[in-house]
């Protein structure tokens, strides 16, 4: 899941990565282009049975991610803007910032 929180006066957006615990054994870890393909755990949240991961990304852009669950599963997120096939035989989901 991704919730996305616009302001008005930034030119950010602040853009929250969510996979439920239930498609998680041990680890989730989020790739992406905006943190230079590096592996960043995501966090485990109790209250809500997820793993999580917030950051603020620039408005109107595109970036791609993609979820590794357990070091060992690519998981792609249902709720993505757009998909992209990534040269690897699969897909990279697509976050887009635009108002």
């Amino acid at each position: 899941m991704i919730n996305k929180r616009y302001f008005k006066t930034k030119d950010e957006v602040e853009v929250t990565f969510e996979l439920p615990a239930t498609e998680v054994a041990e680890s989730a870890v989020l790739f992406a282009d905006f943190l230079d393909w590096q592996p960043t755990e995501m966090k485990k949240v109790a209250k809500t049975k997820s793993y999580k991961f917030k950051t603020r990304l620039p408005k109107d852009a595109q970036f791609e991610f993609r979820y590794l669950v357990d070091n060992d599963k690519w998981i792609n997120d249902p709720q993505a803007d757009q998909y992209k096939p990534n040269g690897f035989g699969g897909d990279n989901c697509l976050v887009t910032t635009f108002q």
